[in-house]
C-alpha cells in the first residue's frame, strides 16, 4: 500500500525544480535598460561596414567600440586608433555608430560594445568580410575543331570567400558540368575554384558563346562572366541558284553552285546527270555559263563543293529552257482573251443602261389631277371658283391617276 503514495511525492518534486528552473531563468532574463545591443554585419571585401550599439536608457556613461584586438576605436565622441578607414557615424546618449570603409580581410571577427556603469556591461557584433571572386578565366579552347568531335573547356576564380559556384552556359541554356574544384589559398583565407564541361561540337555550335558565370553572395546575378566563341569545321551544305527563273531559249544564262562551310568551298565540281554539259557550256569554279541556251540544255545539273572536310556537299537543279515565241504567243491569247472578257462585260452594262432607261421613261407617265373639272361643269364662275378650290358643294375629293 505503500507504492501509491510515493507517485504523488515525485510529482510534487519535478514540479518544485521545475518552478525553480523558471525563476532561475526569469533571474538572468531580466529586463536591463543598460545593457547594449548589437547586430551581426556581413560586408564584401572593399565595401563599408556600420557598427550600431543602442542602450534603451542613459546614465551619462559612455559607450565604446572595440575591435578584434581589443584596441579601442571610439569612446563616445572621440577616436582612440589613428585608422581613417573608422570614422564616426552617430553619437547620442543612447548610441554610438561607426562605419568601417574599404573593409579588408582582416577586418572580420567580433567587435565588442561596452558601456562603463557599474558593472560594465558589453555586447559583441560578428563582421563576416566576404572574399570578391576575381573574374573567371576559360581555358582550353584553341583552334577551331571538326564537327563532330569533343572540346573541354576549363573555367578558374580566385580569391572568393566563402568558395564560389561555377555555373556554365550555351547561350541560354545551362550546361551539365563536372562537379567544381576547390582549394585554398596559401596564406589567405580565400579559395580558387575550377570546373570543366566537355561539349560534343555540331555545325550548329559554330561561333556560338560558350560562358562561365561566377555564383557568390558577394555578386549580383551576372555580375562576373566569360564568354568563349567555339569554331568549329564542317563540309558544305551547298544549293544552286539559277541567274533567273524562267530561261529563255537563245540567251546567255548561268547557275551558281553556294557552298556554306567552314572553311568555305575551295574546290567545285559540274556535271549533268545522265548527260553530257554539252557545248557552249563552261564552267568557272562556282559557275556554270550558258553562253546560248537550247532545248538540249534541259536536264538536272548537280555541283559538289568540297572544303577538305569530311565529304563533299552536293546540290541539284532542274533546268527547264523555255521557248520565247510560245512565251510571246501565249502572252497574246491571254491578252486576246481578257480584251474579250472586258468588251462583253462593257456591252453587258450598255444593254443594261438602255433597258433600265426605257423603262423609267414608260412608267414616268403624266399626271391629271382633275382641279379644272369643277370649273368645266360650274353654272357660273362663282361656283366654279368654290369647286377649284376643294369646296364639298357635290364635288369629289381630288385625286391623282397615273397612266
Amino acid at each position: 500500500m505503500a507504492a501509491p503514495s510515493a507517485c504523488p511525492a515525485w510529482r510534487a518534486g519535478v514540479l518544485t525544480l521545475l518552478l525553480s528552473a523558471v525563476v532561475h531563468c526569469n533571474d538572468i532574463y531580466e529586463y536591463d535598460p543598460l545593457q547594449p545591443t548589437t547586430s551581426d554585419e556581413t560586408v564584401s571585401v572593399g565595401g563599408t561596414v556600420t557598427l550600431t550599439c543602442r542602450v534603451d536608457e542613459s546614465d551619462n556613461s559612455s559607450l565604446q567600440w572595440s575591435n578584434t584586438a581589443q584596441q579601442t576605436l571610439y569612446f563616445g565622441e572621440k577616436r582612440a586608433l589613428r585608422d581613417n578607414r573608422i570614422q564616426l557615424h552617430r553619437s547620442t546618449p543612447t548610441e554610438l555608430s561607426i562605419t568601417i570603409s574599404e573593409v579588408q580581410l582582416s577586418d572580420e571577427g567580433e567587435y565588442t560594445c561596452s558601456i562603463f556603469t557599474m558593472p560594465v556591461r558589453t555586447a559583441r557584433a560578428s563582421v563576416t568580410v566576404l572574399g570578391v571572386p576575381t573574374k573567371p578565366q576559360i581555358s582550353g579552347f584553341e583552334a577551331a575543331v571538326p564537327e563532330g568531335e569533343e572540346v573541354t573547356l576549363t573555367c578558374t576564380s580566385s580569391g572568393s570567400k566563402p568558395p564560389a559556384v561555377l555555373h556554365w552556359y550555351r547561350g541560354d541554356k545551362r550546361l551539365a558540368a563536372r562537379p567544381d574544384v576547390v582549394e585554398s589559398t596559401p596564406g589567405e583565407p580565400t579559395y580558387s575554384v575550377r570546373s570543366e564541361v566537355t561539349l560534343t561540337v555540331s555545325r550548329s555550335d559554330d561561333n556560338a558563346l560558350v560562358t562561365c558565370a561566377v555564383v557568390h553572395p558577394s555578386l549580383a546575378p551576372g555580375d562576373k562572366r566569360s564568354e568563349q566563341p567555339l569554331r568549329v569545321l564542317y563540309s558544305p551544305d551547298v544549293k544552286i541558284l539559277p541567274q533567273s527563273d524562267l530561261p529563255k531559249e537563245g540567251e546567255r544564262f548561268y547557275l551558281k553552285c553556294e557552298g556554306s562551310g567552314n572553311p568555305e568551298p575551295s574546290t567545285f565540281t559540274w556535271q549533268k546527270k545522265d548527260g553530257e554539259l554539252g557545248p557552249q557550256v563552261t564552267i568557272d569554279r562556282a559557275f556554270l555559263n550558258f553562253e546560248m541556251l537550247n532545248k538540249s540544255h534541259n536536264g538536272v545539273y548537280l555541283c559538289q563543293a568540297g572544303n577538305g572536310i569530311g565529304s563533299q556537299g552536293q546540290g541539284e537543279y532542274t533546268l527547264l529552257v523555255q521557248d520565247p515565241t510560245a512565251m510571246a504567243s501565249g502572252s497574246g491569247v491571254d491578252h486576246a482573251v481578257i480584251g474579250g472578257v472586258v468588251a462583253v462585260i462593257v456591252f453587258i452594262l450598255l444593254c443594261l443602261l438602255i433597258v433600265l432607261g426605257r423603262y423609267l421613261i414608260r412608267h414616268k407617265g403624266t399626271y391629271l389631277t382633275h382641279e379644272a373639272k369643277g370649273s368645266d361643269d360650274a353654272p357660273d364662275a362663282d361656283t366654279a371658283i368654290i369647286n377649284a378650290e376643294g369646296g364639298t358643294s357635290g364635288v369629289e375629293d381630288k385625286k391623282e391617276y397615273f397612266i
